[in-house]
């Protein structure tokens, strides 16, 4: 009898193939070939079609009539969709954390942001750096089930695809200061001021991201 706690193969393939998405391996738009896949990662069509219909659900693999499957197209207008739900969803964990974080959790969050100091102040910077760990702690900080479910699958995997193909090498500083103030805000129980000051970090976020998409998407059409 196997391990449940063992990943299977459809496990193992899921993490490639989301890695290969979101990393742009496998190109935004680009058509679901399963024999291609089947023989790119060693696997039978079983567990590939289970890992594509786990993807589907994470909104990475879409199903077009008279096409069929093809991985999800980045475009500003999902890409505005996602940042607004997010923004909301994350200002509310803000207001819940400031009322529900431990000590424990604030020390994490702070020890946090003193690593990616150092490491954001590098020069050159490592080639792809994020900062989604806080926000994942904040999250969870928030105590509710739900929010944290919602935030932490469907949104996050769409959001790491277009944090990734979308980075332009800015400098990350500016956004450690903001979650400095946020991290502030929450720990002196300002849930108001978290929550505001957390939807203007991710609207912010989400202009910078939409113009780098936009310049993309033009270099592509020229």
């Amino acid at each position: 009898m196997s391990d449940p706690k063992q990943p299977t193969l459809a496990d193992r393939t899921l993490t490639e193939l989301q890695r290969a998405i979101v990393q742009g391996e496998l190109p935004p738009g680009s058509k679901i070939s399963e024999q291609e896949l089947a023989a790119r990662y060693g696997v039978s069509r079983g567990p590939l079609r289970e890992a594509l219909q786990r993807l589907e659900q994470r909104r990475l693999v879409e199903r077009v009539p008279h096409v069929g499957a093809r991985v999800v197209r980045l475009t500003p207008e999902k890409l505005a969709d996602l940042y607004q739900v997010r923004a909301e969803l994350e200002a509310m964990a803000c207001r819940l954390a400031a009322q529900n974080i431990t000590q424990a959790q604030l020390d994490a969050l702070s020890d946090l942001l003193d690593r990616q100091e150092v490491v954001f102040s590098q020069d050159p910077l490592p080639p792809f750096q994020d900062d989604i760990d806080f926000h994942f702690g904040l999250i969870q900080a928030s105590g509710n089930t739900t929010l944290i479910t919602t935030l932490t699958g469907d949104l996050y995997h769409q959001l790491q695809m277009y944090r990734y193909q979308c980075s332009s090498g800015r400098r990350p500083l500016e956004a450690l200061a903001q979650h400095r103030r946020i991290l502030e805000a929450v720990a002196q129980g300002d849930g108001e001021l978290a929550a505001l000051l957390m939807r203007r970090h991710i609207e912010a976020g989400a202009r910078h991201t939409a113009h780098v998409l936009r310049q993309t998407m033009e270099e592509l059409t020229a």
